[in-house]
């Protein structure tokens, strides 16, 4: 298991993002959350098995949701304490 950061940066706060993440997670055996950032951008911190992982952001940015990202900058972070399901934090 590992966990990832995401900093997703265009037009993602406004639009849905963190509730179309959300709702995608569903799908997806991944644990962790997402939330704005004050800057603009949109941060997501997951958990899973590492195909698990890629294969969720491959389908966020292939969904309707990933047209507004126009960067993303991507790190390996420490296993996520006391996280369970998939939640927005705000």
């Amino acid at each position: 298991m590992i966990a990832r950061q995401y900093l997703f940066e265009g037009r993602v706060q406004g639009v849905g993002f963190r509730y179309a993440t959300k709702q995608l997670a569903k799908g997806f055996d991944v644990l962790g959350w997402v939330s704005n950032c004050d800057d603009g951008r949109v941060e997501l911190q997951v958990m899973g098995e590492e195909d698990e992982l890629d294969a969720f952001i491959e389908e966020l940015q292939d969904s309707a949701i990933g047209r507004h990202i126009q960067e993303q900058t991507v790190r390996r972070v420490p296993l996520l304490d006391g996280v369970s399901g998939f939640t927005i934090r705000e």
